[in-house]
């Protein structure tokens, strides 16, 4: 059996997974790089750190697992979605890449969704609402902004696609990630002219587009060499990082939601057609898999709320958990566990980085409401992991009113490593949780791509098959279940009854 190459561009680092095409896992690295704020709510990297760490990470891969360079049969990438890298026609990089969670962009959104007619015609269009983290108001910033830049602009890619150019020298990119920019018809997998037209932007701007187990370029000599690998090796399309994550969670058949509770949080179901929620609730997306559609929402902070808890607020279980040598997010849910579900009428809204699903609401942010002097840590931990929790819980709620069945939930990150959290995403959903044998996300996820696409297996579904498994599950438990449903309303109520205070608060602020 050969070996394939998984290589994810996440935000924070670089990992590199190495597989047999039995799924069997040969080693991992991971490089990590900085990220830069120049300003409140912008958010920005050097794609060179991008490029140096896939180098890094593939070179330490091949020595820990102790592989022959020859017997790499395929490589596949993932990464964050929506950066937007910018090259002049020397193909330099001309800016630091705008990322997914800059928030730069809202009056470009506006624009967008006005040069298209409104926002119910660009959603016919492009099958999502304009939102800041996307693409083409990216792009739309850039020259209303930054006009000498974007004169000099030949070519825009998403962050892994980068990294794709430089081992490969080609210009291409994959529906599942196209999907994220706003530029593609995602019900005709290609890019969407009429919306490039009317927001007067040049096609040729854009990469060619593959479905994601493709061959989409193979190794140069010049990336063999930094690589240590021989030269020639393919390099299929790969997957935006959620469509790659749920490819190694086996989310490829309808029925199979996977709930994936890690800095941010994501609902993700497949749908054999392409359906698309009217109000842009949730983001419709091409799958990684041919032909085939994902619906998919999107909580900005669920177990970043938990981390900037732990960080603020934690001192003192970092501590203990430094000198029992644990992590010290086994002792905040432990002492979570202690306070009873609905911690005693105490609420936590989600929203320190704005809200995506459902809200679509920049200027939202996080709060505790109801607190009294009877609440102590205990309340405050578990009150912070049920508000993540109901933030999801919204999004599956709203796939449900999309006629997609919910059969099965797996979950991933964080949220699946505590027996706890399992527990309380169980009730609060209303489902039995199942967690599964592969936990290495994306990475792993495209590295399955890359041996479907190079012959190893017929297609992804079958890759699937043959090296995913269900490992253990956690049922409801109904008179907290019953809790759960009664409390669940309300959290809904105080967004609704915050929103305009959010948007008062966000112009007070210097």
């Amino acid at each position: 059996m050969g070996v394939y190459l998984g290589i994810d561009i996440g935000t924070s680092g670089t990992k590199t997974l190495a597989i047999r095409g039995n799924g069997k896992i040969l080693a991992s690295a991971t490089i990590e790089y900085p990220l830069s704020s120049p300003r409140p709510g912008w958010s920005e990297q050097d794609p060179e750190h991008w490029w140096d760490a896939a180098k890094k990470s593939v070179r330490r891969v091949l020595r820990d697992g102790k592989i022959k360079p020859t017997s790499v049969a395929g490589i596949g990438l993932s990464g964050q979605m929506h950066g937007s890298v910018f090259l002049d026609s020397r193909q330099r990089v001309i800016r630091p890449a705008l990322l997914w969670n800059d928030q730069r962009t809202a009056a470009e959104c506006d624009e967008i969704e006005r040069l298209a007619g409104g926002r119910s015609k660009l959603i016919r269009m492009v099958a999502n609402p304009a939102l800041t983290g996307f693409t083409a108001p990216k792009i739309l910033w850039l020259r209303n902004h930054e006009p000498r830049h974007f004169d000099r602009t030949r070519q825009v890619l998403l962050p892994k696609d980068y990294v794709r150019f430089r081992l490969t020298g080609e210009f291409a990119t994959e529906v599942s990630d196209a999907s994220g920019t706003l530029l593609l018809d995602v019900r005709r997998r290609r890019w969407s002219r009429s919306l490039l037209q009317k927001l007067e932007l040049d096609p040729d701007l854009l990469p060619a587009v593959y479905e994601s187990e493709e061959v989409s370029g193979r190794l140069s000599g010049i990336a063999a060499s930094a690589l240590g690998l021989p030269q020639g090796v393919p390099v299929v399309g790969g997957g935006g990082d959620q469509a790659a994550g749920a490819v190694g969670n086996g989310i490829v058949r309808r029925g199979v939601i996977s709930a994936t509770m890690g800095t941010s949080g994501v609902v993700f179901a497949h749908s054999d057609g392409i359906e698309i929620d009217p109000g842009g609730r949730v983001h419709t997306f091409c799958h990684a898999v041919r032909g085939q559609w994902h619906v998919m929402g999107v909580v900005l902070a669920a177990g970043g709320s938990l981390q900037w808890y732990r960080n603020q607020l934690a001192e003192a279980a970092v501590s203990a958990a430094r000198r029992k040598k644990v992590d010290p997010y086994e002792l905040i849910t432990a002492e979570a566990a202690t306070a009873p579900a609905g911690s005693e009428g105490l609420y936590f809204l989600p929203y320190l980085t704005g809200e995506r699903t459902p809200h679509a609401d920049p200027h939202a942010r996080g709060a505790w409401i109801g607190l009294s002097l009877r609440h102590g840590r205990a309340h405050l931990a578990r009150s912070v992991i049920e508000g993540a929790t109901y933030a999801m819980r919204d999004s599956l709620e709203i796939i449900k009113g999309m006629n997609i069945p919910v059969r099965e939930i797996r979950l991933s990150g964080g949220g699946a490593r505590s027996e706890f959290w399992r527990q309380v995403q169980a009730d609060v959903y209303g489902h039995k949780v199942v967690t599964i044998n592969a936990e290495e996300g994306p990475a792993f996820g495209v590295a399955l791509l890359a041996a479907a696409g190079t012959g190893a297996y017929k297609d992804v579904v079958e890759a699937c098959r043959a090296t995913i498994r269900v490992v253990s599950g956690t049922p409801v438990h109904s008179p907290t279940r019953r809790r759960y449903n009664r409390l669940y309303p309300q959290y809904g109520r105080l967004y609704r009854s915050l929103k305009d205070d959010f948007d008062r608060m966000s112009q007070l602020v210097d």
